[in-house]
């Protein structure tokens, strides 16, 4: 257990501390802020090692299994972790208005995801933890939890100042994408726990220092101008650049 806590101790440090470099950088009211991003995320890795491997997590396990089907199995799961991104894509393609520029999104989603599966993938080779049907023991954290909670996170973020009803509603995909894996005895509550904190811290994470990586060659500039080319002689990208 002391192993568990250490590294989801270490983790909730990496995250804070992380935030607290730029801390410097910016006034009082975004210090603030910042604060304010942690506690979601370190509550719920927080709550994840604490019931890890415990009496309630078993009996909630055995609980929910006596209510549905033993032998339920799905595969919306596989999907439903990545519904909110189908939903950034499709409000984008409608003209609802978000936070950054389709290829900004693309570009937050790719770095959000990998830092995500990397995460997830080292701590479950680095902690045993059997799964409740006791096929492997890969069980913590829950991969398909904390991509779930990336994805919907990044849909909160480039729409929680636009359409707040789209951005929240990418959570109730990933909630039941949580679900569906305990439903199905892939994982104990901890694990979609503590992938949900994953997910959530990651990518806030990401969109906080979203300034180290601005570029964009979609957006115009006043000094750049990247346009296609098209003549009889064939094609190509015109780029000018003022000095």
């Amino acid at each position: 257990m002391r192993q568990y806590l250490l590294t989801g101790l270490i983790f909730i440090s990496s995250f804070l501390n992380a935030q607290n470099d730029s801390l410097s950088k910016i006034n009082h009211k975004n210090q603030n802020k910042l604060l304010k991003k942690a506690v979601v995320p370190t509550l719920l890795i927080g709550s994840a090692l604490l019931i890890n491997r415990s009496d309630f997590e078993i009996n909630l396990q055995r609980d929910l299994r006596k209510n549905i089907d033993d032998d339920f199995e799905t595969s919306i799961d596989d999907y439903t972790r990545f519904v909110p991104l189908a939903q950034l894509y499709a409000a984008d393609i409608v003209g609802i208005e978000s936070r950054s520029h389709w290829f900004d999104q693309t570009k937050n989603a790719a770095i959000a995801l990998v830092l995500t599966d990397l995460v997830t993938t080292r701590l479950k080779r680095s902690i045993s933890k059997t799964r409740p049907s006791g096929e492997n023991d890969n069980a913590f954290p829950s991969a398909h939890t904390s991509y779930a909670f990336t994805s919907a996170t990044i849909l909160y973020e480039e729409f929680k100042d636009t359409s707040p009803f789209l951005a929240y509603s990418g959570y109730v995909f990933a909630a039941t994408t949580a679900y569906l894996r305990m439903a199905k005895n892939a994982h104990w509550f901890s694990d979609v726990i503590l992938g949900a904190g994953i997910g959530i811290a990651i990518t806030k994470l990401v969109y906080h220092f979203d300034y180290l990586y601005a570029w964009n060659p979609f957006k115009r500039s006043e000094s750049t101008i990247i346009a296609p080319s098209i003549s009889s002689n064939g094609a190509g990208i015109y780029i000018a650049y003022k000095f």
